[in-house]
């Protein structure tokens, strides 16, 4: 980055594992955010925080502007994978369900925000993920065609 440049970037993104398995039970979620957390440190992002529910992630994080959030999210899907399966933290194969949500906060928003992503296990028992996530979709104006969207098996 050039001197004289100064960003505040907040950016949440929403992926699952594939075939939204309930796989992210709270006895590994903590050893897998962690090490995406280690990721996006890496990366040079700000790591501020990630939590999700049994069937899917929610990932906020301070972006380096010289670092896409396709290449974040591709680096974060594919390190972790490694990871979950070198450490075989489950029986089976893991991967991540391909695409992902990518949405943009104001610091403003920040403090809101990161309470959401901290109660999500608690939201959840009163929403769908499904629901959460296409209000997510239509709050930021963003079109999508329904066969594209997350397996939902709600």
């Amino acid at each position: 980055m050039k001197p004289g440049t100064f960003t505040q970037m907040y950016v949440q993104v929403v992926f699952s594992p594939k075939s939204r398995q309930a796989l992210l039970t709270p006895d590994v979620r903590f050893r897998i955010f962690e090490y995406m957390s280690g990721i996006l440190t890496t990366m040079n992002h700000k790591s501020l925080i990630i939590n999700g529910y049994t069937y899917h992630v929610h990932i906020l994080f301070g972006l380096n502007p010289n670092i896409s959030v396709s290449d974040t999210v591709h680096d974060l899907k594919r390190g972790s994978s490694l990871f979950i399966n070198k450490e075989r933290i489950f029986q089976n194969h893991f991967s991540w369900q391909d695409g992902y949500g990518g949405f943009t906060y104001s610091n403003s928003q920040i403090n809101d925000l990161y309470l959401y992503i901290q109660n999500q296990e608690e939201h959840h028992r009163k929403r769908k993920f499904k629901d959460e996530y296409l209000e997510l979709l239509e709050t930021n104006d963003i079109a999508f065609c329904d066969e594209y969207l997350f397996e939902f098996f709600e």
